[in-house]
């Protein structure tokens, strides 16, 4: 459906009781947000804003617009300069959002604000930090929005200046995997092997399909790569290729092999389970991770919420590669291409740069 459509559609559907048309309202763009539908949101968004008093409706204009820009829309233009590798031009687009967003969703003594994308974050979060202050859901996804500003100044040169930066990121949104990413990116640029290693056991800790947990491997045997430690990374390349095929770790190998002046084999298991009870780190899911992605799943059959069930089947089947999970999808889903949407990484696989662009489900 067009914009003009779906906004006609909901309009239809409201009433003359102000607070019952926002609440309708809401619930229309929750929806599709789930579906990834922009359009929808949109014209939703559109509604709400018109529903408002005035009072109200100049003051979220106040909080979510930049020279009468609204924000997810200035990060647009921001992703399309970065995208265009005009990481330059782009520089003080970012710095302006990156300050609007921390002056006006500051945590507070009682508030904390957060921008969670689905509900396995905002349970895994939940579930692993045990937040004491009251959630404030962000309008738009400030983690991803930060981590790009981030990005951009290690392009322009300046690395230590990302650090604080990627910190603030994680506040936001600690279950995602990005800015812990693009700190690994910094901490290798800098050949921080400590701190690298360090922010690996973090995403571990929240990593949710195995193309995320191959990327923490991978980016362990580079590091491993670069102090020449080549037996200790051949271990940790081959647990990325076993976890998930990335078409970068063999390249990565023979980098590898030429340092070390002789050729290099993948090991076994019982080799690479060794070396990571070495740098404390487990090989394969981490247990709360499939633990509360097969309880989502569960939760969401018994309310009849097809769409969120599927989504965390899908991610235990992922991390689990269990027959029966493949047949609960199939059941709901018959012409699911499990063998790409389990493995899908909605992350960039590339071990040496990243932007995280499109987080994972």
């Amino acid at each position: 459906m067009s914009y003009d459509e779906i906004y006609n559609e909901l309009k239809s559907k409201m009433t003359d009781d102000a607070e019952a048309n926002e609440a309708m309202l809401k619930k229309e763009a929750e929806r599709f947000l789930r579906e990834k539908n922009n359009v929808g949101v949109e014209a939703a968004g559109a509604l709400i804003m018109e529903n408002m008093s005035d009072e109200k409706r100049d003051e979220i204009m106040r909080i979510t617009h930049i020279d009468g820009v609204r924000m997810d829309k200035l990060y647009e233009e921001i992703n399309k300069l970065v995208n265009e590798g005009k990481c330059i031009d782009a520089k003080p687009l970012a710095e302006k959002l990156y300050k609007k967003i921390t002056v006006e969703f500051k945590e507070t003594e009682k508030i904390k604000y957060v921008s969670f994308r689905n509900p396995f974050e905002d349970n895994l979060y939940q579930m692993l930090f045990k937040p004491e202050k009251a959630l404030h859901r962000t309008p738009f996804d400030f983690a991803s929005y930060i981590t790009t500003y981030a990005y951009i100044l290690i392009e322009t040169g300046s690395p230590l200046d990302a650090i604080p930066v990627l910190k603030v990121a994680m506040e936001y949104n600690q279950a995602d995997c990005g800015p812990k990413f693009e700190m690994a990116e910094v901490y290798k640029l800098l050949h921080n092997k400590k701190r690298l290693i360090e922010i690996t056991r973090e995403t571990l800790k929240v990593a949710s399909s195995p193309a995320a947990i191959a990327r923490c491997y991978a980016n362990v045997g580079y590091i491993l790569t670069d102090f020449h430690e080549f037996e200790d990374a051949v271990a940790f390349y081959t647990a990325s290729i076993m976890m998930f095929p990335n078409p970068a770790i063999p390249h990565e190998m023979q980098h590898l092999a030429d340092l070390k002046g002789s050729p290099v084999a993948y090991v076994g298991l019982e080799k690479i389970l060794e070396v990571f009870e070495k740098y404390d780190i487990n090989f394969g899911p981490d247990k709360d991770v499939v633990s509360l992605a097969a309880d989502l799943a569960s939760y969401y059959l018994m309310k009849n919420d097809i769409s969120n069930a599927l989504r965390a089947l899908k991610l235990t089947y992922g991390l689990t590669q269990d027959d029966k999970i493949k047949e609960m999808i199939l059941k709901y889903e018959p012409d699911s291409a499990i063998g790409l949407s389990s493995s899908k990484n909605n992350e960039k696989t590339n071990i040496t740069r990243t932007v995280n662009n499109n987080p994972e489900e």
